[in-house]
């Protein structure tokens, strides 16, 4: 309910009679937008208690508004700000504006737009960056878990603000997954749970990086993680990567010329163009982390879905001297809105990172954590890992198999070891953007490439996103990218 006792102020010094104070100032707070039609006002009783005034008073008040057609008497409800209103054009609030219409007249940071996708039909078909089959998803295992937790003596307790470092029984399950799938040997206090791995880079990277700082990244790289590094006043420096990873000699000679504060590596399906970063290229980049003291993020956000090959172990399962601070995510395995990530560092820097994240985010979802935490105990996670990956594997295949056919001479490709994505780049004559709006009148959405070269040289490439289509969207896909490329 509206604070009348607030909003309407009687006079009783006013020559004007008590009962039509009220109802001008019902009708003033109508015209202004503040009580809108089909309102139920408060009952002559209960105003006639706030206001301090005998409820004759606004009985009388409630005649007269209805006298007008201001209100309406609806039997056993009480009284109604009428549908129609006796005025066309009612007076307005704010001289006609909305609270937040304008403004604001202070400065507010820009941050940068990037243009994804081109379509005029967002229904139809979508090429995306490489996301999960959403209806691959293991709901009915999550509802399960869920039901679990809520129908425990002490349920109260995951409605509550959990520690900012994570769900304690999800840090501690996270031991055995991550020191059986990626070899890491590590402690629960090494152990911090967030909303994805968005979030930990942003966090890891707030930890390291100040205003001025030099930074290296790829060329080219994931274009979020770039944008976050600007945002915290990084400069931030390009090193190519190619078939085999980031180019380490560069990465060596800038460490021995410059002040490098960070490096920011993707070493398993590099984002955009899905390489992985070579044994020989790791042990180098090793040795550099160690000699030179560097501070290293290390983004492994598809660690779990491997096909043709075994993957090798992340840099953060070696010895770097606690250098690394390792990233990565639950949110490819369960569905794009759960987001759970997770970082993994030194105790001092999840500590620290921790009372950070407080200022943004009280603890993490409390909840959702411990649902995790079941399923990874009970192997829920697991077996849909091997479920999907056999699945995006096939996928990859025919993605890879339809390409070819359709588009020999248009796209050149190489098929990743893992991920949810194929780096297709066109062949000269053919611009991007010209093939993405021609997709679009045809019910294809598809990427303009732009944020794949932010800041970097163009590529005239794009991620052909192949996990998230079934066999028979995946044909659909390619007949249309082809006949868009050829129109």
């Amino acid at each position: 309910m509206l604070p009348y006792k607030t909003l309407l102020r009687i006079d009783k010094s006013s020559r004007q009679a008590v009962y039509l104070q009220i109802a001008g100032q019902f009708i003033g707070l109508i015209q202004d937008g503040l009580i809108q039609p089909g309102t139920y006002l408060p009952g002559s009783r209960v105003l006639a208690e706030l206001l301090d005034l005998h409820r004759k008073t606004v009985i009388a008040a409630y005649d007269e508004l209805q006298a007008q057609d201001w209100i309406t008497a609806i039997p056993r409800k009480g009284m109604m700000v009428s549908e129609n209103l006796p005025e066309i054009k009612p007076r307005s609030y704010n001289n006609g504006l909305h609270a937040y219409a304008e403004g604001p007249q202070f400065p507010i940071y820009e941050a940068p737009t990037l243009p994804v996708l081109r379509s005029n039909q967002p229904s139809k078909l979508v090429i995306n960056d490489g996301f999960p089959d959403a209806r691959l998803a293991p709901l009915d295992e999550w509802a399960r878990e869920c039901r679990s937790i809520i129908q425990r003596p002490a349920y109260h307790k995951y409605l509550a603000f959990g520690p900012a470092e994570g769900n304690m029984r999800l840090r501690k399950e996270m031991l055995k997954y991550l020191a059986d799938t990626r070899g890491l040997n590590i402690r629960e206090e090494n152990v911090m749970i967030t909303r994805g791995a968005q979030m930990s880079i942003y966090l890891a990277a707030a930890m390291i990086i100040q205003k001025g700082d030099h930074i290296i990244v790829g060329s080219p790289n994931y274009f979020y993680a770039d944008l976050a590094f600007e945002q915290l006043g990084a400069h931030i420096i390009r090193v190519p990567v190619d078939e085999d990873g980031i180019d380490t000699d560069m990465v060596e000679q800038l460490c021995r010329t410059k002040k490098i504060k960070m490096l920011y590596i993707i070493s398993h399906h590099h984002h955009p163009t899905t390489v992985t970063l070579s044994a020989e290229r790791r042990m180098k980049l090793l040795e550099i982390i160690r000699k030179h003291k560097l501070a290293v993020i290390e983004d492994d956000y598809d660690f779990d879905f491997h096909y043709s090959a075994a993957p090798i172990v992340p840099l953060a399962s070696a010895d770097h001297g606690g250098n690394v601070i390792y990233v990565g995510s639950f949110t490819k395995s369960l569905g794009l809105s759960l987001r759970i990530g997770f970082m993994i560092a030194p105790e001092k820097f999840i500590r620290k990172t921790a009372a950070l994240r407080r200022l943004m985010d009280l603890g993490g979802d409390n909840l959702v954590e411990e649902a995790l935490a079941g399923m990874l105990e009970n192997g829920t996670i697991t077996r849909h890992l091997k479920k999907a990956n056999k699945l995006y594997w096939e996928r990859r295949d025919l993605a890879g198999e339809l390409l070819i056919r359709h588009l020999p001479d248009e796209v050149s490709f190489r098929l990743p070891q893992g991920g949810m994505a194929i780096w297709l780049q066109f062949a000269k004559h053919l611009k991007l953007p010209v093939v993405a709006d021609k997709a679009a009148e045809l019910g294809l959405s598809m990427t303009y490439g732009y944020h794949y070269a932010y800041k970097s040289k163009p590529h005239n490439g794009m991620r052909f996103g192949f996990a998230s289509l079934n066999n028979r969207e995946l044909v659909s896909v390619v007949q249309l990218l082809a006949k868009a490329v050829k129109s």
